[in-house]
């Protein structure tokens, strides 16, 4: 792939790109399972599923109760996702490398903006991001383009490809393209090839070091 645009911005999805939270996801999505006699679901499967904000997702899964399973997942996920969150490997270097150099960071994510935000206070990370967008945050949720123009609100900076958004699935990949951004792909096992065919991201990496190294790499004007 060739050199990315020198990002004036860089957004980023929450879980599975910068930390990783699943044991406290699943076991409060099959707390809201089990209330409704659906079979429970393996990690494995819930990293699958899990892409869309619960309010683009509940209502296939548990149709005009939607919003009865919605409290029971958030009474248990509340009860210990902030002592099952981890940072992933290298996550708090790349942010404060970002901020050292000067660029405008956000978060863009599908999960409840309240819950997001109470992370993002536990982890002493709130100083690295200009704004961190929530699902319900905005009018609609990823993959539409409101939560994106919501986390660059204030900043002086517009959709381009000078913002890349780098997510670890294609819904980040598709958000991406369609607000005119970069969009950068944080790999996982999680998310077949193919479900990017039809939103390609633009640069691929494996890791913080990765993304960083992109950074090194840009286009940067002389």
């Amino acid at each position: 792939m060739t050199a990315l645009p020198a990002p004036a911005a860089i957004l980023f999805d929450w879980d599975n790109t910068l930390v990783g939270n699943w044991p406290s996801i699943t076991g409060a999505l099959n707390a809201a399972r089990g209330a409704f006699g659906h079979p429970e679901l393996s990690e494995a499967e819930v990293r699958g599923w899990v892409r869309q904000s619960m309010r683009n997702s509940f209502p296939a899964m548990f149709g005009e109760a939607w919003t009865e399973a919605r409290k029971i997942f958030y009474d248990a996920f509340r009860s210990n996702h902030l002592e099952t969150l981890k940072p992933l490997a290298g996550a708090a270097a790349l942010l404060e490398n970002l901020n050292e150099r000067g660029l405008y960071v956000g978060v863009v994510s599908n999960k409840n903006g309240e819950y997001l935000r109470r992370e993002v206070r536990h982890l002493a990370w709130t100083a690295f991001f200009g704004r961190t967008v929530g699902a319900g945050d905005a009018v609609e949720d990823k993959p539409a383009i409101a939560p994106v123009e919501l986390a660059l609100s204030g900043s002086g900076i517009g959709r381009s490809g000078a913002v890349w958004f780098i997510g670890d699935a294609a819904i980040d990949m598709e958000c991406a393209i369609r607000a005119g951004c970069t969009p950068v792909l944080r790999t996982t096992p999680d998310e077949p090839e193919e479900a990017f065919r039809d939103w390609p991201p633009a640069a691929v990496a494996d890791s913080s070091e990765g993304i960083m190294s992109l950074v090194d790499k840009a286009r940067w004007p002389i």
